[in-house]
């Protein structure tokens, strides 16, 4: 059997990302760096999935089915999946198709890596630093419009976790009482991205209010101390983790306040998937088995969140981060999980035309393809 490797440094978060030979799914590997490896079966239930246009090369790579399992003698194929931020309950569906092997009876030996926001993943993948990544559809978006070659393949949450969030005692009750207060922001996370769409919707400017970058990490004790007015945070991260310390909030989501954009989804460079389309299909169907099992057994999942990532995780505070972000999988109309519509992609690119400036000559179909989703997908909406 000829085998042949690819090898990409991702020098900015010291991640490897490899990848054999690719004829369908499988083919002798060296295991990659990272965490062990894992599967995917046949989806159980679920509508057939659609192609909308998309660069031939791309289209090639996708073309026709695919078989996902090991090699005759065993082996598997490399893959290197880039996350978008550190380990938590929003990536438990990750965790546990690596542990309960889904990956590895797809023919995959699968690491994950943790990120820095999907703002810096994203950029790692338009700079082919990584191949195969889950980044926020906006950030990607963004780039996409100014020439990079990525495609955006399963879609997770299907309006943001995104909301600027105030501590109760500041006496913020409504959005418009924002005006005026600062605001920390955090460095290469995607609502960085989506603050201009919030503050447009709801009838305000840059000007009206005081941002403030910082790393992520500065931000729950920034507001705690009064050293900000408010962050712009998450209802799936920094809401929970301030709760956790004791702290009364008020929230103000972007899916209430006028920003419901698609959101996290899966997403690849197009070189990548001209080289690797079968292992990217095979990774999103077992991926989203991961998921299915995820909702129907929590537990486990965080379980497994535990065994992938070990020195990373609070089990509590990753319930709680699950259960927000399966909270997002059915809304915006969606009908599988995995899978945002057309209409809510629709008008996340009029959104993003209005208040970002993408430009109004590319279609939605320009940012996503259905062509490496399973041709059943497991979960249907909403969510028994």
């Amino acid at each position: 059997m000829t085998r042949t490797y690819l090898q990409r440094p991702l020098a900015v978060l010291a991640a490897a990302l490899m990848l054999g030979s690719i004829a369908a799914c499988s083919g002798s590997a060296t295991p990659s760096s990272g965490v062990s490896t894992t599967t995917s079966a046949t989806p159980s239930s679920g509508a057939s999935t659609t192609t909308p246009a998309q660069s031939a090369g791309v289209a090639s790579a996708a073309a026709g089915p695919v078989t996902c399992a090991p090699g005759t003698d065993g082996s598997l194929t490399p893959v290197a999946f880039q996350l978008n931020f550190t380990a938590g309950g929003y990536n438990a569906g990750f965790a546990l198709a690596l542990q309960e092997n889904y990956y590895k009876d797809a023919g995959l030996n699968v690491s994950i890596a943790k990120g820095q926001g999907s703002g810096t993943t994203a950029k790692l993948v338009a700079s082919g630093q990584a191949g195969l990544a889950y980044a926020d559809a906006v950030a990607v978006m963004q780039l996409i419009a100014k020439g990079a070659k990525i495609k955006i393949l399963s879609t997770m949450y299907q309006t943001p976790t995104n909301a600027v969030t105030v501590l109760k005692k500041s006496g913020i009750t409504k959005f418009a009482d924002l005006k005026g207060k600062s605001i920390a922001e955090p460095v290469g996370e995607a609502p960085t991205a989506l603050m201009p769409i919030l503050l447009d919707f709801n009838k305000m400017t840059d000007a009206d209010v005081k941002r403030i970058p910082m790393p992520g990490t500065a931000m729950t004790s920034a507001l705690l101390q009064g050293q900000v007015d408010a962050i712009l945070g998450s209802t799936d991260g920094y809401s929970l983790i301030l709760e956790e310390q004791g702290a009364e909030l008020v929230n103000f989501p972007f899916a209430d306040y006028g920003v419901a954009t698609v959101g996290v989804s899966i997403i690849a460079s197009e070189s990548f998937l001209a080289e690797h389309g079968d292992t990217v299909k095979c990774f999103v169907q077992a991926s989203l088995k991961g998921w299915d099992a995820a909702i129907k057994n929590p537990k486990l999942a965080i379980d497994d969140l535990v065994k992938t990532f070990p020195n990373d995780t609070r089990p509590v505070l990753n319930t709680g981060q699950l259960k927000a972000a399966i909270a997002l999988f059915c809304t915006n109309g969606a009908k599988f999980v995995g899978k945002a519509e057309p209409e809510a992609w629709t008008r996340t690119v009029d959104i993003a035309q209005k208040v970002l400036k993408l430009p109004t000559g590319l279609p939605a179909t320009a940012y996503y393809t259905y062509d490496y989703l399973p041709q059943t997908l497991p979960t249907a909406c909403p969510i028994q």
